[in-house]
């Protein structure tokens, strides 16, 4: 199925792209946001914010327009590469582990062709801010299921939504297990 959204594809170096260890990483692709999330474990489980409206991440979503989702997605699976004009994702992984890639594909910016690998779940509570033009996907590394909890700024749109293949020759992203 070809994708509504029309992307300018660059060729990237194979690989990972930078991995990303720091919220505060100067690596991170142009205006790509990171933020550590609040965790209160005690002897009956775990408690975790998700989002508030009008701050941290989602501070500027508009509350008339903003989405929360969530998907479950099974141990070895790649849902990737998803690509908006328009929308702005902020990903919550709960769940699981999750090898999170980002390929910037905004001609018009510093970090255009550049990639970014995330590994973010339980173990790393970290929440990402996914601008427009930022190509994004993953991978579920850990043994169980994976839980996604994201907001976007806008109302689903299946004209704002695209898709690139997640083995894309020009993306050259390696989903492989690195360390084995």
């Amino acid at each position: 199925m070809e994708s509504p959204v029309r992307t300018e594809i660059p060729s990237c170096t194979p690989g990972l792209g930078h991995l990303i260890m720091s919220p505060a990483s100067a690596k991170l692709i142009d205006s790509v946001l990171v933020e550590n999330a609040a965790l209160w474990p005690d002897d009956r489980g775990w408690f975790q914010e998700i989002f508030r409206l009008g701050r941290g991440l989602v501070q500027k979503y508009p509350a008339a327009t903003t989405q929360v989702s969530a998907a479950v997605s099974f141990p070895s699976i790649i849902k990737a590469f998803h690509i908006h004009h328009f929308q702005t994702d902020v990903w919550a992984p709960m769940t699981g582990l999750f090898q999170v890639a980002l390929v910037d594909l905004r001609p018009e910016s510093p970090t255009f062709g550049e990639k970014n690998t995330l590994y973010v779940g339980e173990q790393r509570p970290w929440r990402i801010l996914i601008p427009p033009g930022v190509a994004h996907g993953y991978k579920i590394v850990s043994p169980g299921s994976g839980v996604l909890v994201y907001a976007t700024d806008r109302f689903y749109d299946p004209a704002d939504e695209g898709r690139i293949a997640h083995d894309h020759p020009a993306l050259a992203y390696d989903w492989s297990t690195q360390h084995k």
